[in-house]
């Protein structure tokens, strides 16, 4: 009965007492196994090794702990501000996070490795060999980091990605010639995939550890003692073992963590490039030029999207007023479709599930699917527009012995244009912003480079500040631009 199951709960704990404060860890299940990924049998759990990890720092600390899906690239900032307490998502010792969090002890020695097409394996064996070449990687990573200077050594162009899934499905399809990540990421993917060689030379090696809040340095040392029992007593090892994760890398790690010797974040290899320790200033002045070739790429896409969409648009709007029944209800489909579906949908589709039949590079393919979708909304502007026209000019027109084509040229057209300019200057300005999502296409513009900057300095304050400094003046001349525009043509047809 439930009144009996409440008397034996207050029996059992005594007044006034609390129950644990919960541990709260945050990781992203996007990453998938081994990491952190929902359980097949029950999709509302998370299992990884991660997982279990945080499970058992959380028995040491005596509290239940309880997972919070973060963005990859949020959890430091989660963590700074006080939404969880731990990270732990296979995150890099990397001298920028060490000056901007509070890091545990390493628990796993990772290799930075090359993943290639094995029709390849033979060329391309180190980065020195991949000059001029495209290398893909997660952004706002080690590995993203070492392809920089790499870029700098070798011409590499280091191509970023949001997931660690696309890059080697990329390979497979030639859009990259190699894959830098770790190597638990590239044994993984090896497993899964055919035609991928994964390299043995090491180009860096780095170690995981958890994240906490710079001030939180107790707690720290409270995760740190949980993970060198888990390395003392085996049973860090035997999460490993049982995740295939554990290698001959990891005993000389916990023997030096054991006997007190220190780590280094990053330590380079053969021609891998160990990142530079910097202030938060230099490294905001060495990603400032990224910055600003980002805002190109996204002001030359975003003009170039809009004026496809503009052109594609007054022909669908045409098409629905003056076509025939069967054309216009083809048209009014499409632009339901386009308007009723997401835009990263459509960009995913475009990019990736065209990619057997059609294999767009993706600038093009971003600019296609940005064209595709403001069309739609755009010839609902046109049309609009073309419809308020009275129908007196109209037939006034007509029986001047004006034909439609002049009609629609010299009285419906130009009042139409007038109507539409205020809108479809709104409309430039999100598709501006809106241009930030063809990062998941691997196009790095603005916004997804202030991502992996704030990423590599542990903050959004100097990144977002700079960010949105550059979307303003690609906005507001625009907006002025276009106000003027206006007005003159408000002047000349009144």
């Amino acid at each position: 009965m439930p009144w009996l199951a409440v008397l034996l709960l207050l029996v059992a704990v005594p007044a006034g007492a609390q129950p644990p404060r919960e541990l709260r860890w945050a990781a992203d299940p996007e990453g998938g196994a081994p990491y952190v990924e929902a359980d097949p049998a029950d999709p509302s759990r998370v299992q990884g090794f991660e997982v279990e990890i945080a499970d058992l720092v959380a028995r040491a600390l005596g509290r239940p702990p309880r997972f919070v899906f973060v963005a990859y690239a949020s959890i430091d900032q989660s963590v700074a501000r006080g939404d969880v307490e731990l990270g732990l998502n296979g995150l890099e010792d990397t001298p920028a996070r060490r000056g901007a969090m509070a890091l545990t002890i390493p628990y796993y020695e990772f290799r930075e490795v090359l993943s290639v097409r094995s029709a390849d394996a033979s060329r391309f064996r180190t980065l020195s060999d991949l000059k001029g070449r495209r290398v893909g990687t997660l952004g706002g990573t080690l590995a993203y980091e070492i392809l920089l200077g790499a870029g700098a050594r070798y011409g590499i162009e280091a191509v970023s990605y949001d997931d660690d899934t696309h890059p080697y499905s990329d390979l497979q399809l030639g859009r990259v010639d190699a894959v830098l990540l770790d190597n638990v990421i590239a044994e993984r993917r090896g497993r899964q995939m055919t035609g991928v060689t994964i390299q043995p030379e090491t180009v860096a090696i780095g170690h995981y550890v958890g994240v906490l809040a710079p001030q939180n340095t107790a707690m720290r040392d409270d995760v740190s003692a949980a993970l060198l029992g888990a390395m003392r007593d085996g049973s860090l090892e035997r999460i490993l073992r049982k995740w295939r994760v554990w290698n001959d890398d990891q005993p000389a790690l916990y023997a030096k963590l054991l006997t007190g010797a220190p780590t280094s974040p990053v330590t380079a290899a053969g021609d891998g490039a160990a990142a530079p320790s910097a202030t938060r200033w230099q490294t905001t002045r060495r990603y400032l030029p990224t910055l600003l070739r980002a805002a190109g790429v996204t002001l030359v896409l975003s003009c170039v999207s809009m004026a496809a969409a503009v052109a594609l648009g007054v022909l669908i709007a045409s098409g629905r007023v003056y076509g025939a029944a069967p054309l216009r209800l083809v048209l009014t489909g499409y632009v339901e479709l386009m308007r009723g579906t997401p835009i990263l949908l459509q960009l995913f589709v475009i990019y990736y599930g065209l990619a057997a039949a059609i294999k767009l590079p993706a600038f093009v393919a971003a600019l296609t699917g940005l064209a595709l979708n403001y069309a739609a909304y755009e010839s609902e502007i046109y049309r609009g527009a073309l419809e308020s026209v009275s129908t007196g000019q109209l037939e006034a027109a007509r029986t001047l012995g004006f034909t439609e084509r002049q009609i629609l040229t010299l009285i419906r057209g130009p009042q139409a244009f007038r109507l539409a300019l205020a809108p479809m200057t709104n409309d430039f300005v999100a598709l501006l912003k809106d241009s930030s999502l063809v990062s998941v296409l691997t196009v790095v513009e603005l916004t997804k480079q202030t991502q992996i900057f704030a990423a590599n300095i542990g903050s959004w304050v100097i990144p977002g500040s700079l960010c949105a400094a550059l979307y303003l003046a690609m906005s507001l001349p625009l907006a002025a631009a276009a106000r003027r525009l206006e007005r003159r043509w408000k002047a000349a047809t009144s």
